[in-house]
């Protein structure tokens, strides 16, 4: 583990609110969303819950830049999540990963 630069991080939980057949109508415009933004370098990393209810998404940048990005997923554009954006200073980290911010 290494000390690393402060650097702004945000974690977005998704929630969905409709049935999941709703949800997986938008599942593929959701995943061409996450890997645009995964090759940009913007997301650092995507799944979903354990509980299958949601997804968790990790983001490099301040917390309200990352909240309007947030608003263009496509299942939150759609009414079928809600995202909670949690932003934070990303300090420590393992060092195989401490690059990434």
């Amino acid at each position: 583990m290494a000390a690393r630069p402060m650097a702004p991080m945000a974690l977005v939980l998704l929630t969905y609110v409709k049935p999941i057949d709703e949800v997986n109508a938008h599942r593929a415009a959701h995943v061409g969303w996450i890997e645009a933004a995964i090759d940009e370098g913007v997301m650092v990393l995507a799944g979903r819950k354990t509980s299958a209810d949601g997804g968790v998404l990790l983001f490099r940048g301040q917390a309200d830049a990352v909240e309007a990005f947030a608003q263009t997923d496509p299942y939150v554009m759609n009414g079928v999540a809600t995202a909670e954006v949690i932003g934070f200073t990303a300090s420590l980290a393992l060092d195989a990963i401490g690059n990434l911010f």
